[in-house]
């Protein structure tokens, strides 16, 4: 039975998963989940993730969540390179990963921005000016850590990581937000090589649309 991946086509952790998707070769079926019609909340959805969200994979008869778990599942039992082998790199690779799912992703999650709005009264202008902050300064940091000698074409060495993963989303969120990214020559570079992949660019929420 082929996967069948939940997902939205703007959603940053869904666009994570269908690269990890591609690059590992695995064929699966996109179902959209509209966010903006509050399809999450609904019995269906939160019957597959109780927390509403998305992306949801089913997949070897199981019904997973959380974008970086489904990522690393995915690798490990589909012999997949997405992970270095030795484990400062592994650390390094998630380092990267988690600077951007765990410190970017969450402040800058619509529903908590939206949320932030109404709290505070802040309009549209508030809401910009809050994702370009915390976007850039998520991002500055996640090229000052490229620094380290490690990375290559790609965020760690010469082929695509969980890093890489997680970076292009984030790249796309900020450039849909007008943060500032023009001079973060490392994760340009980055993100260039990864735009002339394949598995990067059919990803993309261009190529997905709204109908997923």
């Amino acid at each position: 039975m082929k996967p069948v991946l939940y997902d939205y086509w703007r959603s940053s952790a869904s666009y994570r998963v269908r690269i990890a998707l591609n690059l590992l070769g695995i064929a699966y079926e996109a179902v959209s989940v509209d966010l903006l019609k509050k399809e999450q909340l609904g019995e269906a959805h939160l019957s597959r993730n109780p927390q509403g969200l998305v992306p949801a994979l089913e997949i070897d008869g199981q019904m997973l969540t959380q974008s970086l778990a489904i990522i690393e599942y995915l690798n490990e039992t589909r012999s997949g390179s997405l992970m270095p082998g030795g484990a400062l790199e592994r650390a390094r690779v998630h380092a990267l990963a988690y600077i951007i799912a765990m410190e970017i992703h969450p402040v800058c999650n619509l529903s908590i921005v939206a949320d932030v709005m109404e709290r505070t009264g802040g309009g549209d202008a508030v809401r910009s000016d809050w994702m370009q902050k915390y976007i850039r300064k998520g991002l500055v940091a996640f090229e000052a850590r490229l620094g380290d000698g490690q990375s290559g074409e790609f965020c760690h060495g010469d082929t695509p990581t969980m890093a890489d993963i997680c970076l292009v989303p984030q790249l796309y969120n900020a450039n849909r937000w007008g943060a500032e990214t023009a001079d973060l020559a490392r994760i340009n570079a980055i993100a260039g090589n990864c735009a002339a992949l394949e598995p990067f660019a059919a990803a993309h929420p261009d190529r997905v649309g709204p109908s997923g």
